[in-house]
């Protein structure tokens, strides 16, 4: 008995004992002591190549592998530009027709010249395709099907090297942009600007039409295009047509992003491509991490890169700090080499509520908010303002929330004959549809207060943009007492009269006003956002009618001008202006352009071109922000948009994830970022004990019942002695 009972108290032991684990943790034990982070995915991604990629989800995975010549800067509001590979920024020469340099403001400038010189001590993340023989040739760039028979994956083949970054690296990249069959989405907006580009694409795309048909390998280093150039190794020149200032932005997106002709060779492979080995599945990059891991059932990897080059956490000075209006915290880590995290693992989580749980629990370092956990999420007080419930605030959880360089809108389409033109009384139609469209109650019901109405076509944090009295839209709203207040529905009222529809009739006609609205919305969630667009229309009296259709008919549609109402959206590309109010321009309208134009609503204005035709390649200044003025109150006033609502990201991070700083532009940010191991075990230790009490009871039931049993049998062995006595 004495045995039983040192089992049992020894299995009670061991019991209490691991009450001090955690038993639930998805993620190995001991990785979460480590600097690693560890988020998630819904949606794998589909292309991490550079040059076709142009999702969300494929950016924040090749932005930390990728690195073109510019990034922005961590922490500098507005948005600033500054050298990643390069040496320092771009020098830009302005040329006549002749090629020979002419002042900036000279009428004789033809082309723009951007030199970029490089750094000479970044290295690609070691890869098979760099290793080379005695010989100097390709050890991997032409395997066998002995070898390839062999190879399952990358690890498959043992030797890696690396090199230096070279300029000829970035001409190859913008030759793979110009290989239609690479399908760049950029390949068409590229080839207005960079000199050459349109006949190399159409010469080089040929060529790799007949290098697919003998089943050859396209190598483009034979091949130029002549506004590019590489005058050594470290000096790269590329030719703009005209002026261009946006270009600057464009060399910090992923597309440019360097691309090693080795790597591109390697993956061309026909073995590999058959094993899914390609530079769109594993990319090779000069950037802080590389991708170590991809499976898209389970969980993508990334490792910090030993041969990252050296690079610190951005220094601020006290008026940089002060304008930028970054916290004291952000700062602490000031001139310290990057990164710091050294791991980053994401793990498939389809559904909202495990994450959301998870992320509870400690087990993933930051979380969105879904529609589902917005409540137990956020308080949002009687003001409107948001901010952390108890719950999280208990748990030491962050809410970081910024409002997105993006403008969502209800376009009116200004060749339609009843809500288009730009007679006063088409205006005023529009300007009074535009006063009962209730915003601030759309972000109310739909968007959980994340958004702020829009005042015009330009987002917050863009050059041109305006708070407060300047930036308010004087034909929507009053400005009283400090606050923005939409004009009553008398007014609207008022300036439907003088439209010809008094209470929704028209003069001429004597029927009832009857619009189309074509949306896309054709989900049950959808019905009720209809009905509220329905009823802002019925404060005046108007009829509106939902015309649901897919995707493709609705483009169809509104690039044929044959949409009455309809809504819209857009996204910057890059932080100026011009990138929004180019959905406005004339020139741009898509009834004039076969469709292809991205001004949906065909807004037409000949003073608003004028002037963005004038500050379309200037550089920010009193003067640009003067015409911009002048541009936005031109289409205040003729109202093709109902402006809408800019909506506002959310993001929760637990206290010992650090540095985290909400950057609509820059995709490679997690090299700046910290994890405090230490803290985050101790408190998923904390948050996850396991409830034992229920295995102690089981216990001492096992001992309370065993107890009467060993007694039992001990009285029967001892009348079985006696009786063999």
């Amino acid at each position: 008995m004495n045995r039983l009972f040192v089992k049992i108290l020894l299995l009670l032991f061991l019991t209490v004992s691991a009450y001090s684990t955690v038993w639930n943790s998805p993620h190995n034990k001991k990785k979460v002591k480590t600097e690693t982070l560890f988020s998630s995915f819904s949606l794998p991604p589909k292309r991490l190549d550079p040059v076709v990629s142009y999702s969300a989800n494929e950016w924040a995975i090749i932005g930390q592998i990728y690195e073109p010549p510019l990034q922005y800067n961590y922490l500098k509001r507005p948005y600033e530009l500054e050298p990643l590979t390069l040496t320092k920024m771009p020098t830009i020469s302005y040329l006549d027709k002749e090629g020979n340099r002419v002042d900036e403001s000279s009428a004789e400038v033809v082309f723009s010249e951007y030199r970029l010189d490089l750094r000479k001590d970044v290295k690609y993340q070691d890869h098979p395709s760099f290793v080379k023989d005695a010989e100097g040739r390709l050890v991997y760039g032409a395997l066998n099907e002995d070898e390839l028979e062999m190879i399952h994956s990358l690890d498959d083949l043992k030797k890696t090297a690396t090199r230096l970054l070279v300029a000829s690296d970035y001409e190859y990249a913008i030759k793979r942009m110009a290989v239609r069959q690479n399908h760049s989405p950029i390949l068409d907006s590229m080839q207005e600007y960079i000199v050459g580009l349109e006949d190399f694409s159409k010469e080089i795309s040929r060529i790799a039409k007949e290098k697919k048909k003998s089943d050859q390998i396209l190598d483009l280093r034979p091949y130029s295009i002549s506004g590019v150039k590489v005058i050594d190794d470290y000096t790269l020149t590329i030719k703009i047509k005209g002026r261009y200032p946006q270009f600057l932005y464009w060399l910090s997106m992923n597309f440019f992003a360097p691309i090693p002709w080795e790597a591109d060779l390697f993956y061309q492979q026909r073995g590999l491509i058959a094993k899914n080995l390609t530079l769109n599945w594993f990319p090779v990059g000069t950037g802080a991490y590389y991708l170590a891991e991809n499976n898209p059932n389970k969980q993508m990897r990334l490792v910090v890169n030993p041969n990252y080059h050296s690079e610190n956490y951005p220094t601020l000075s006290k008026e940089e700090s002060e304008k930028s209006n970054v916290p004291k915290e952000l700062l602490k880590d000031a001139g310290k080499k990057l990164p710091f995290i050294k791991e980053i693992i994401y793990s498939l989580e389809k559904e909202n509520i495990p994450l959301w749980n998870k992320f509870l629990q400690g087990y993933y370092d930051a979380s969105g908010i879904s529609s589902e956990a917005f409540d137990q999420a956020v308080q949002i007080t009687s003001t409107g303002n948001m901010g952390l419930s108890d719950e999280m605030k208990e748990k030491g959880i962050e809410l970081k929330g910024s409002v997105q360089p993006s403008s969502f809108y209800l376009a009116f389409n200004m060749v339609d004959p009843v809500v288009g033109g730009y007679s006063e009384s088409a205006k005023k139609l529009r300007q009074a549809i535009s006063i009962v469209q209730n915003q601030e109650e759309y972000i109310s019901i739909f968007t959980n207060e994340r958004g702020i109405a829009a005042q015009g076509p330009i987002p917050p944090g863009i050059f041109g943009h305006e708070e407060g009295e300047e930036g308010t839209d004087n034909v929507i709203y009053d400005w009283v007492e400090g606050k923005r207040v939409r004009k009553s529905l008398a007014v609207a009222k008022k300036l439907l009269v003088e439209a010809g529809y008094p209470n929704g009739v028209s003069e001429k006609t004597g029927n009832p006003l009857k619009l189309y609205y074509d949306t896309t919305a054709t989900g049950p969630d959808d019905r009720s956002l209809m009905d509220w667009r329905r009823k802002q229309f019925d404060k005046l009296g108007i009829q509106l009618v939902i015309r649901a259709t897919d995707y493709n008919r609705f483009q169809d549609k509104v690039r044929k001008g044959k949409a009455q109402l309809f809504s819209w959206g857009w996204n910057a590309d890059y932080p100026d202006p011009e990138n929004f109010l180019f959905l406005l321009y004339g020139g741009n309208a898509a009834v004039n352009t076969n469709g292809a134009g991205i001004n949906s609503s065909n807004y037409q204005n000949p003073e608003f071109d004028r002037l963005f035709d004038e500050i379309k390649t200037m550089k920010n200044s009193p003067l640009r922000m003067k015409k911009i003025k002048e541009m936005v109150e031109i289409a205040r006033e003729d109202t093709p948009w109902i402006w809408g609502i800019h909506p506002k990201s959310l993001a929760l991070s637990h206290k010992w994830y650090t540095n985290v700083l909400p950057h609509a532009m820059a995709n490679n940010t997690l090299k700046y970022k910290r994890i405090d191991a230490k803290l985050r075990a101790q408190k998923q230790q904390e948050w996850n004990q396991p409830v034992i009490w229920p295995l102690v009871l089981l216990v001492l039931f096992i001992i309370s019942m065993s107890y009467p049993l060993y007694r039992a049998y001990q009285s029967r062995q001892r009348a079985v002695i006696k009786g063999d006595n």
